[in-house]
């Protein structure tokens, strides 16, 4: 499956994480719910196995600005942090 998942997610990469992920999320369901498995008798995995969902992506997208009326896009979280030298 790796290679398979290697090969259909990032030829090409998506153009920012989100669209990466939205390319994951696509397979994985393609996967577990429309490609049959020879080591299943040619069935899904999810006609066989209960499939548990966990997110561990927290996507802050932005915010919407009451005063100007636009959305506003969060800080960057990848960017470079400048750290206040010490006094001592």
């Amino acid at each position: 499956m790796h290679l398979t998942l290697k090969l259909e997610t990032t030829k090409p990469a998506g153009a920012n994480f989100l669209q990466q992920q939205a390319r994951f999320d696509d397979f994985v369901e393609e996967f577990n719910t429309e490609r049959p498995h020879q080591a299943l008798d040619m069935a899904c995995p999810a006609e066989r196995y209960r499939i548990w969902l966990a997110s561990f992506m927290d996507y802050d997208l932005g915010y919407f600005d009451d005063e100007t009326r636009r959305l506003e896009p969060p800080q960057n979280p990848f960017g470079s942090k400048v750290l206040p030298m010490s006094q001592e």
